[in-house]
């Protein structure tokens, strides 16, 4: 540092600029702050005092829960070399019994969400469930960023959905573990997809929304839609009885756009991606799609939509698509159109007693809706998108 003064030709010494100008000190060859601030210092004080309130003062047998990890590297050194001849990092677990476990990180270098969700929490949890199987545990950590990512906040609740089951095999409780993470991420990307659009506003007007429904005779589509709140699943007044044998009905396909609308399909037999391509698509979306300015199609997941050979038309055709997340019906207005036109055809004095005169009331009820209430649904997009956001991926109220 003496030869950096002299280099420099400063009035003062480095140590004295650290020191007193920067407030910093030397602890174990690393510079850090030597004062909190006073944000620093209040958080510090809250979460003191929550964490003494929740556990009554260390009186609480619960304390005995807390489960302290971190990670730390691990310096390899030799009598002959005075540098390190090698690192790893490894996370480490600590409990009031000891040490718990620590988990190298073997084939990476740094630590994200997901290896700590799938490898590291699940072997820490491995091991205090050789000691107690029934024991409880608050997961004490820092505020890395894979520790505070949404897949690792949102780790419990994995595991308590699946907590009380019992399993008559491991691969039937691997199957399980894996459908449970797969609704968490269908979660995450809904979540994601929100928040990605949560500023959007005029972009909306762009949108080309799509969907098949199915109607049937007697019932506007193949299911009766309960809504109820958190809770009332089992309340005997939500359930609808239905026969259980086949219903005849017909499938359509339509699209909705601010100020206009496609012509109503008829789709005969199941859908796949070629009848999707050479039925829907190439007669009617792409002549529809040339009348409006710069579009982009939405479709939801199903296979027909997500097949390779699908997604090939469409980069073919060069047509714009919108990621859509999945299992988010409350999100695509459209599905409030299919349920005006279903409303109409339950009000009919005389319902449809065959296919044909169902097709003919789907084209009118089609062609009645007016434009301006569709409009009215695409406006509605920028609210959607911004409740999904507020109930935090939650189903929203449309």
């Amino acid at each position: 540092m003496h030869f950096v003064n002299r280099q420099l030709e400063v009035q003062t010494s480095i140590q004295q600029i650290l020191h007193e100008e920067l407030g910093v000190r030397k602890l174990v060859s690393r510079w850090i702050p030597h004062l909190l601030t006073e944000e620093h210092k209040a958080a510090r004080v809250n979460w003191c005092q929550k964490t003494l309130d929740r556990f009554n003062i260390g009186n609480s047998k619960n304390v005995y829960s807390i489960v302290s990890g971190d990670e730390l590297w691990i310096y390899c050194y030799k009598p002959e070399n005075k540098p390190p001849v090698s690192k790893k990092m490894v996370a480490t677990f600590v409990s009031k019994a000891g040490h718990i476990a620590t988990i190298p990180l073997n084939e990476q270098i740094t630590v994200t969400a997901d290896w700590y969700t799938t490898i590291c929490l699940p072997k820490v949890i491995t091991e205090l469930r050789k000691i107690n199987p029934e024991r409880r545990i608050i997961l004490h950590q820092g505020n890395a960023s894979s520790h505070t990512a949404q897949k690792t906040r949102h780790f419990p609740k994995i595991k308590n959905r699946l907590r009380g089951q019992r399993f008559q095999s491991p691969e039937e409780a691997v199957d399980a573990f894996k459908n449970a993470n797969k609704c968490f991420e269908n979660w995450f990307e809904r979540m994601m997809w929100c928040r990605q659009r949560s500023f959007w506003d005029q972009e909306w007007n762009s949108i080309v929304f799509s969907d098949e429904p199915r109607f049937c005779l007697g019932m506007h589509d193949g299911r009766a839609r309960v809504r109820r709140r958190r809770g009332e699943r089992r309340n005997p007044q939500f359930f609808v009885e239905r026969h259980v044998h086949h219903t005849v009905g017909v499938m359509v396909w339509g699209a909705i756009a601010y100020g206009s609308r496609s012509p109503l399909i008829f789709i005969r037999g199941n859908m796949n991606a070629q009848r999707y391509i050479h039925e829907v698509l190439e007669p009617h979306l792409l002549p529809y799609l040339d009348t409006l300015a710069d579009p982009t199609f939405q479709q939801d997941n199903a296979r027909p939509h997500v097949a390779r050979v699908t997604i090939d038309f469409f980069q073919h055709n060069d047509v714009t698509l919108l990621p859509w997340p999945p299992r988010s019906p409350d999100l695509s207005p459209i599905e409030h159109v299919w349920d005006m036109m279903g409303r109409r055809l339950l009000n009919l004095q005389c319902p449809p007693q065959t296919l044909e005169a169902l097709r003919e009331e789907l084209v009118v009820a089609w062609n009645e809706i007016p434009q301006e209430d569709i409009d009215h649904l695409i406006r509605s997009m920028p609210r959607r998108v911004g409740e999904c956001v507020a109930h935090q991926g939650a189903s929203t109220h449309y």
